[in-house]
């Protein structure tokens, strides 16, 4: 019965995942995991699967790339309504091509919803087909805090609030499509206001500072419910992680910082990847 199980195992097929709350470095690790050994990346980011808003959303650049083959990603219309079993059939077809093509799937995304309905579905058989190996990238909630609030700042300097008004539509359903992304319906008294002439300068300056930081505020929201989601994953159903404290990371710039996540981050999940390609 052992060999025979031993057997199955062997025949599974084998999938990285790259969970952790928004903000972590799951991209940068992503990439560089991919370049490292024969791989293509898979987008788990409900937000990040549509077309549009790369700022807003945060989607890689294409330099950032590395050439890297990525599904999933800025591919789906802004306005459908994008499940979690549409997630499942997408990226199972993308697996198979890429398993097909004799690389290595990684999926990566902050949507933990998706991650678990593509897992353990038992309509999908996931278990019985691929075998997994998960990563969760973490950082302290006071550094990712800070850090995701002045990432905000960023974003808005990059042209956020711009690239948000080139979409806006009055009364538009925030619950459906890309409009439930984390910076859209926050905006949304503010380009109102924006179009009244009674409204003055200093006042609608008001709304959109107050939009601003509702924005940093449901970020940092959405990292208590991804960790949350993280820690029921591994708790309840099971999942095996690697945990990799990125903390050291954040808390250096520059070269230092670099250097740090060479030996805290990629060293330990290149072995941990390696071993786990190797079937060992």
């Amino acid at each position: 019965m052992a060999s025979i199980l031993n057997l199955h195992a062997l025949n599974k097929k084998k999938v990285v995942f790259i969970m952790g709350a928004t903000g972590t470095g799951k991209t940068r690790l992503s990439v560089d995991l991919a370049t490292h050994f024969s791989a293509e990346i898979i987008n788990s980011d409900k937000i990040q699967v549509y077309k549009g808003l790369d700022i807003v959303t945060n989607k890689i650049s294409d330099l950032d790339r590395q050439g890297v083959a990525h599904h999933l990603l800025g591919e789906v219309d802004p306005k459908a309504d994008f499940t979690a079993r549409d997630f499942c059939l997408h990226a199972l077809k993308s697996i198979d091509y890429i398993v097909r093509s004799e690389k290595v799937p990684i999926v990566v995304g902050g949507s933990n919803t998706y991650l678990e309905a593509l897992v353990e579905e038992h309509f999908f058989q996931f278990k019985d087909k691929y075998d997994c190996c998960f990563l969760w990238v973490d950082v302290m909630l006071p550094v990712l805090n800070s850090f995701v609030s002045k990432r905000v700042d960023e974003m808005v300097h990059a042209g956020l609030v711009k690239e948000v008004r080139g979409m806006f539509v009055p009364r538009a359903d925030y619950t459906r499509g890309i409009h439930r992304a984390i910076g859209v319906p926050e905006l949304d008294k503010y380009f109102r206001a924006d179009t009244m002439v009674e409204v003055d300068d200093k006042s609608k300056e008001v709304l959109l500072q107050s939009a601003i930081e509702e924005i940093k505020s449901n970020t940092r929201k959405l990292v208590v419910n991804q960790l949350a989601k993280i820690q029921r994953l591994r708790n309840e159903r099971g999942w095996h992680m690697h945990h990799i404290n990125v903390t050291p990371i954040f808390e250096k710039c520059g070269d230092a910082a670099n250097f740090e996540w060479e030996k805290v981050v990629l060293r330990p999940s290149l072995e941990i990847v390696s071993k786990f390609l190797g079937g060992e």
